[in-house]
């Protein structure tokens, strides 16, 4: 079987998943959706945003919502959790660009 390189290098997804009040937490009431919008301007505005470097993508519920907002970075599997912009840019600048996981925002 040959291996193929991925279509990006990281792919991103975002749970966005909203629920009814009421009911089970969930990361679109803590901004999830908002934040996904900044991360994909900023990645654009670094020149990340292309086939071979970085996606960022909506998710349905990625069944952390406890422990979020969350995401997850594919192909290296690291799931973040994040608070505001700052641990955003973190995200991006550390672990998209150069590569380093951001221990500080893990999810374990």
């Amino acid at each position: 079987m040959s291996e193929k390189a991925s279509f990006y290098r990281h792919h991103v997804f975002f749970c966005c998943n909203q629920r009814p009040p009421g009911e089970r937490v969930c990361c679109n009431d803590k901004g999830a959706s908002e934040l996904r919008d900044y991360a994909k301007q900023r990645v654009k505005q670094l020149g990340l945003a292309a086939p071979g470097k970085v996606r960022i993508n909506q998710a349905g519920c990625l069944d952390r919502c406890e422990q979020g907002p969350c995401i997850v970075v594919y192909p290296d599997a690291v799931w973040y959790t994040y608070v505001d912009e700052e641990d955003i840019d973190e995200i991006i600048d550390e672990h998209l660009v150069k590569g380093k996981i951001v221990e500080r925002l893990r999810i374990r």
